[in-house]
Formats: C-alpha cells, sequence, structure tokens
C-alpha cells in the first residue's frame, strides 16, 4: 500500500472589517505573509499536494493561493504547484466528520491532498485522525502533515501518524 500524505491547513490571519461578510474577510498584511511562508514551509518538506479541497471564503482561497504559488507571488488564481483546486461550500462551517466524509470521497490516485478550511473543524478533524492528546491550538496559519497508510476511503480516526504539527512551528 503506497502512503498518502494529508495537508491540512487554516486559513492565514484575516481581517475585521466591520459590515463586510465573513465569507469575503481577506486576509491581513500580516496573512498574507504567513501564508506565503506556509508554501516555502510545504516547498522545504518536498510537499506538493495534487487536489486541494478549500473553502470558498476569501480568506481560505488567497491563503490556498499564496501557499501554492512556488514563488510566493501568487496573483492570477492559478496553483502554480499543478495541483487541482476544488472550492467546497461545504467545508465553509464543516464539522470534522463533514471534513472526514470529503476526505474519503478523493480519488485513490491522488497521494497528496490539502484541506484548506476553518476551525474548529479543521482542528478537531487533526486531533481525531492522529489521536493527539493535547491541545496544540490551530491558530491561523497553522497546517498538519498527517502520513495515511490506507486509501482515502479507509481513513479513520487514529489512523494518521503526524509528521508536523501546529506546536512544532
Amino acid at each position: 500500500m503506497t502512503a498518502r500524505t494529508l495537508i491540512v491547513l487554516r486559513h492565514a490571519r484575516a481581517a475585521q472589517v466591520p459590515g463586510l461578510p465573513d465569507r469575503e474577510r481577506p486576509l491581513t498584511e500580516r496573512g498574507e505573509h504567513d501564508a506565503r511562508r506556509i508554501g516555502e514551509a510545504l516547498t522545504g518538506m518536498d510537499l506538493r499536494p495534487d487536489l486541494v479541497l478549500c473553502s470558498p471564503s476569501a480568506r481560505t482561497r488567497r491563503t490556498a493561493e499564496l501557499a501554492l504559488s512556488s514563488d510566493g507571488n501568487a496573483g492570477n488564481g492559478a496553483a502554480p504547484s499543478g495541483a487541482d483546486i476544488v472550492f467546497e461550500p461545504v467545508i465553509y462551517e464543516a464539522y470534522s466528520d463533514e471534513l472526514l466524509t470529503l476526505i474519503r470521497r478523493s480519488d485513490p490516485e491522488v497521494r497528496t491532498l490539502m484541506l484548506v478550511g476553518h476551525n474548529p473543524g479543521i482542528h478537531n478533524l487533526v486531533q481525531g485522525l492522529t489521536m493527539e492528546n493535547g491541545d496544540f491550538g490551530f491558530p491561523p496559519g497553522a497546517f498538519a502533515v498527517i502520513e495515511i497508510d490506507d486509501e482515502w476511503a479507509g481513513l479513520d480516526a487514529g489512523r494518521g501518524v503526524t509528521r508536523w504539527s501546529p506546536g512544532d512551528h
């Protein structure tokens, strides 16, 4: 069985803009910087997703765009990494079990999958998959890399092994 890699990424820091709907909140200047650093970290770990499942909110879209940009200067919405990006509305307010269901439906040919979303679902998903006991938190811009020795369809609680977690960053 070939190992699979799941990258779970919480969007980078977003602005609080009075009167702006939550889904349209942009990244702050720091959030933009952090999203680029995420891309650098993933490149340094030789991680290139085959598929990205992303919440359709402005802050998750921009985080994914910058993190996937090989030069950190994304601007046209394309993913220089070559990854397909699918904007999944369910991710926006998803609980961890809904995120797990979405992951399980991924094509078996996908070896490296990135999920870009929001707390608390993202944080709870990582805790459930890895059975991490400590509450390491999952601040904006945090990501976890989880190794899985099974098909996506067989992914279940406690089946993943964390290679990197927010507490290590």
